[in-house]
């Protein structure tokens, strides 16, 4: 089998931009295809699926001996596009650094994952499962992981627990912040602009929402803050209307962005906004609005306690000979996905630098580190 380094510049070289984000992506399937190719000469049992034609995630396992607790291992194939990165598809090494598109996000995890599982398959079998899925659209919609977990539901295969390669530092992150997306529509009344009395004007409402927004997201950062995470926040993300100059706008849409706390709902979200928009409908009987949240995804917050976590904390003492610090993201991950599933779920990744930026890298000696932490708590918690 390659080494772990061979293997991440195999993966960099190919071209996984998801074409949700950028038009000329031509998506996961080649990459889904070597990964899956590993994994059956490593002697798992390995599936395709595809949830969008062309855009496959794959799902792979080494059953246990004796039926004992199950370990998921995931770790995502897009990446974003390619911006103004220089010869993105050619990893470069460089000072113990691998250089290209997708090296820390995160093609460095899923090294780690394809090298841990292939150093297990051929040690002493575990007593339970060892799960390991690579995922389609993580970096937009999150449908890879979505499909992953209906399968694994719909076909009776027990996972008792998982850790996301995401890239963390060699960092030990149990928490991360969620996200919605919601839309605000204020509605006016078309009329020449000559005539003041018959035109309501949808985008002067709509400054009235963004006023109100800003002064919500103030009182958001008020109470005391996450211990890991911070605060929320929110903010405006896109906004149009109208149609011509000497016309009143009869229509003004916001699209936003409010970062969730674990605790926060769908639905405390959107309350939070049909409030403010309750207040102003309440004192101007012109002012006629309308939110939608269109994107809800939830945060995570895995206990300390956990087995999984204890496993993972104890592995990385041992095979990088200090205690690995405890830490939370302000990013979304698909590890909220999972534990929204019921299974408890930590983040595990290398060291690196450049998340969606033009100059990106992963340190190679940090991707070996994480795939020896992951062989050594799958031995720990699947027995």
């Amino acid at each position: 089998m390659p080494t772990p380094t061979d293997l991440l510049a195999r993966l960099v070289a190919i071209d996984s931009r998801n074409p949700l984000l950028d038009a000329q992506g031509p998506g996961e399937g080649a990459i889904a295809a070597v990964v899956a190719e590993y994994l059956r000469m490593a002697g798992l049992d390995v599936t395709l699926i595809e949830t969008i034609a062309g855009r496959p995630s794959v799902i792979a396992r080494l059953r246990g001996a004796v039926g004992g607790p199950a370990l998921l291992l995931n770790a995502h194939l897009d990446t974003v596009g390619f911006g103004a990165m220089a010869a993105p598809l050619t990893p470069r090494i460089e000072d113990g650094r691998l250089y290209g598109r997708g090296a820390y996000d995160m093609k460095g995890g899923l090294a780690a994952v394809l090298a841990a599982a292939a150093q297990l398959a051929q040690g002493q079998p575990l007593r339970g499962d060892l799960v390991i899925t690579a995922v389609a659209d993580e970096e937009h919609a999150s449908i890879g992981t979505e499909a992953v977990i209906a399968h694994l539901r719909g076909t009776g295969v027990r996972v008792d627990a998982a850790i996301v390669t995401e890239p963390t530092d060699l960092q030990l992150c149990v928490a991360h912040k969620g996200f919605a997306w919601a839309s605000v529509t204020t509605h006016g009344r078309a009329a020449h602009g000559s005539r003041r009395a018959d035109g309501v004007d949808a985008i002067a409402h709509m400054g009235r929402v963004l006023a109100a927004l800003e002064r919500l997201d103030a009182q958001l950062q008020e109470p005391p803050a996450h211990p890991l995470l911070g605060h929320v926040s929110l903010h405006a993300s896109l906004i149009g209307g109208g149609s011509e100059l000497s016309t009143y706008p009869a229509r003004c849409r916001l699209d936003l962005e409010r970062r969730t706390l674990p605790g926060e709902t769908a639905e405390s979200i959107v309350a939070e906004l049909e409030a403010i928009l309750h207040e102003f409908s309440a004192h101007d009987a012109h002012f006629v609005a309308t939110a939608e949240l269109t994107l809800f995804r939830p945060p995570l917050e895995t206990s300390l306690d956990q087995p999984i976590v204890v496993a993972l904390a104890r592995a990385g003492q041992q095979i990088i000979g200090q205690a690995l610090p405890i830490t939370g993201a302000t990013f979304w991950m698909d590890a909220a996905l999972l534990g929204a599933a019921g299974i408890p779920t930590a983040i595990f990744g290398p060291r690196g630098a450049g998340l969606h930026a033009d100059v990106e890298w992963v340190d190679l000696a940090s991707v070996q580190a994480c795939a020896d932490v992951l062989v050594a708590t799958a031995r720990s918690f699947c027995g």
